[in-house]
């Protein structure tokens, strides 16, 4: 693991060499593919080390990053157009990077908090830097009170842990069970609002709508699986207690998972629904790990990785009307098949897939997610029917009032899709409908 390390900290280098933009992006692509040839053990761990090591969970949600990563530089082409603070930029992402594939790595419970909680420097410089709006400064500090006042329980805990355990090897945890109600407490709250969790989802809107366009794209796609991939490590050592409080969670989940997608139908801007879209898939996913089953695992890992390509590739769809229209309004932004009937096909595709459409990965993870929260009790149904009933309707209401209707005749200037955007639309989507044909590797790691 330590060699894919070694091969992202020297594309540092060439941030500040003239002309690198492109290269850095290729080499990401050339570590993808090299990461994904690995020769992956089913059952266990492999390229296990003291400190690094990766098992399917950790090989799946990596490989996300490293695709994300690489396709953020290539929604960012703006600024590379402006030379806006570009070197910095892509130090940032690389810096970004490094975190994730840590954060994934890590088999020392302390090495995971380093790097989780580290992860939210560069979102935070992301924000705060190459946002739109003057109140990205607000956004920017919401995200960070909200994630930093539950993480130092989450480091008390770890320490607590190793007071009584003396290791922190994650592989070790499955020899304790733990029924303790603070430190079941401190470990996943941090999770929680990582996800986030209804209530304690605040912060999303208001960091995705400042965010810029690679910002939105990393908070989607992989700071939301950051606090699932968490709760995967941590409930191994908490299963007796979590038993006594999973009720609770996945009722304040799916109640939260309705209410959400009724908010999403009132929402007039844009990058506003799809981030409300994601804090309600993230409330199946939430439901799925708490039944504590093996369907609820398997279908919250399959959701996570299909809602993180899905949700970047609606963004990427949400900046490219932005850089034309210059405005993110609903109203400003009708009759978009009138100008751009190629990019109306992508937003159809990306739309379908975020109701779980077959043949996306989130319609396999959504089943695995319904199977599981029904044999935990028939009543979550009456949720589950509603949750996807609404995903479908803001899905449609999203798609139709952007495409359909009379253009506003306020627009003097316009130019069709690039080339680029439409690369990018398709490296979102083949791999959130291929995957499909080898989803026995979702399927088989437990």
């Amino acid at each position: 693991m330590l060699k894919f390390l070694f091969m992202i900290i020297f594309l540092m280098p060439l941030c500040f060499e003239k002309k690198m933009f492109w290269l850095v992006q290729m080499t990401m692509f050339i570590m993808f593919f090299i990461f994904m040839n690995l020769t992956m053990n089913i059952m266990n761990y492999c390229n296990l080390g003291y400190m690094l090591g990766c098992d399917l969970i950790s090989f799946g949600l990596i490989l996300l990053s490293i695709w994300i990563c690489s396709l953020m530089i290539m929604a960012s082409e703006k600024l590379y157009k402006y030379e806006f603070y570009i070197k910095f930029f892509m130090m940032n992402i690389i810096f970004l990077m490094i975190m994730l594939y840590m954060t994934f790595c890590s088999m020392n419970l302390f090495m995971f908090y380093l790097f989780f909680e580290g992860s939210l420097i560069p979102t935070l410089l992301l924000i705060i830097g190459w946002g739109y709006q003057p109140e990205r400064m607000q956004a920017g500090m919401y995200l960070l009170f909200y994630t930093l006042f539950v993480s130092l329980p989450l480091l008390m805990g770890i320490f607590y842990m190793f007071n009584e355990m003396n290791w922190m090897m994650m592989y070790f945890l499955k020899f304790y069970d733990y029924d303790f109600y603070l430190l079941y407490l401190s470990m996943i709250m941090a999770f929680l609002v990582k996800m986030p969790m209804y209530f304690i989802h605040l912060w999303l809107p208001k960091a995705h709508v400042e965010a810029p366009i690679s910002g939105s794209m990393i908070l989607a796609g992989i700071m939301l699986k950051l606090g699932g991939y968490g709760m995967f490590r941590i409930l191994i050592f908490l299963q007796k207690i979590n038993f006594k409080f999973n009720n609770l969670w996945i009722i304040i989940s799916l109640m939260g998972g309705v209410y959400i997608s009724l908010k999403c139908l009132c929402q007039i801007d844009i990058k506003s629904l799809i981030a409300y879209s994601s804090v309600a898939h993230m409330s199946m996913v939430i439901g799925g790990i708490m039944t504590m089953n093996y369907w609820g695992y398997m279908g919250s890992y399959i959701l996570m990785i299909g809602h993180g390509l899905c949700s970047s590739g609606m963004f990427c769809l949400a900046n490219i009307n932005y850089e034309r229209f210059k405005t993110r309004s609903l109203f400003m932004k009708k009759g978009m098949m009138n100008f751009m009937p190629s990019m109306s096909l992508w937003w159809f595709l990306l739309s379908s897939s975020t109701m779980a459409a077959p043949p996306s990965l989130n319609l396999m993870g959504e089943i695995s997610l319904i199977n599981s929260l029904i044999s935990w009790s028939w009543l979550t149904m009456i949720m589950l029917m509603m949750i996807s009933f609404f995903s479908a309707a803001y899905s449609l209401y999203l798609y139709s009032y952007t495409q359909h209707g009379k253009y506003n005749l306020g627009m003097y200037s316009f130019y069709m899709g690039v080339s680029r955007e439409f690369l990018m639309l398709i490296l979102h989507w083949l791999p959130l409908n291929l995957l499909v044909l080898k989803i026995d590797y979702f399927m088989i790691w437990f």
